[in-house]
């Protein structure tokens, strides 16, 4: 599965009305340490069905960073039936993701 580009339009039928769980990454082109985590988060959503992996870009979307109190980047929300349940701020390995996920 493909990462889903996330904005206003989108953002309550692919997160907040998944019948999956979702990865949402929180990033901003200016970001090297977002860039960085980007082809780990493209890997994850290619590897698991079980969840949608969505990514928010908060130059662009700053209203959704603010509705999860989205304070540094990157940031990495795991919701469930529109509810946050886990969360990992900054740069980490593909395993410590993956581990959060289950």
């Amino acid at each position: 599965m493909k990462t889903i580009t996330i904005n206003k339009q989108n953002f309550e039928q692919e997160i907040l009305n998944s019948k999956k769980q979702v990865l949402i990454d929180f990033w901003a082109s200016w970001c090297n340490p977002c860039k960085m985590l980007s082809p780990t988060v493209d890997e994850i959503a290619s590897e698991q069905d079980n969840v949608k992996v969505c990514k928010i870009n908060i130059d662009e979307h700053p209203e959704l960073a603010k509705k999860f109190f989205v304070m540094s980047i990157p940031t990495l929300v795991l919701v469930e039936k529109g509810k946050e349940i886990n969360r990992s701020v900054g740069l980490v390995p593909k395993h410590s993701i993956l581990e959060m996920m289950s």
